[in-house]
């Protein structure tokens, strides 16, 4: 399975072959601020699996993730492992924003007070496996 996607003004497309390997929604604090959001909700991709054409900008958020985001627009697109393994897909970047549901919330533990998570998913207080 292909599905595509990319930035607000269309400078940025990419592709993820395949399945992802998880998706979930990120409470943290890292990604409340690198969003500009109450949480991240992304596909996690092998970076093997993901082709980007355009022109993107990283910042490295932590020793582990490098956000990635579009130079001309300022689309928030990957949290992009810096160890090679893989690849968070911002959710709403597909071209089919419903092409992929949580399954799962992480990071719970610093969510915001107001955010009420009553969709029956699991949750974890920090990160979950794998």
């Amino acid at each position: 399975m292909t599905r595509e996607g990319g930035c607000l003004c269309g400078a940025v497309r990419f592709r993820a072959e395949g399945e992802p390997l998880n998706v979930r929604v990120c409470h943290c604090r890292n990604c409340q601020k690198a969003m500009g959001s109450p949480f991240f909700a992304r596909a996690l991709f092998p970076q093997a699996a993901l082709s980007v054409e355009g022109e993107t900008a990283r910042y490295a958020s932590s020793e582990a993730i490098d956000r990635v985001f579009c130079r001309v627009c300022g689309t928030r697109l990957f949290s992009w492992r810096t160890n090679g393994s893989g690849a968070g897909v911002a959710l709403a970047a597909f071209d089919d924003r419903n092409a992929f549901a949580p399954t799962e919330h992480i990071w719970v533990s610093e969510k915001m007070d107001w955010v009420k998570l009553d969709d029956g998913l699991p949750q974890y207080k920090g990160t979950a496996l794998p």
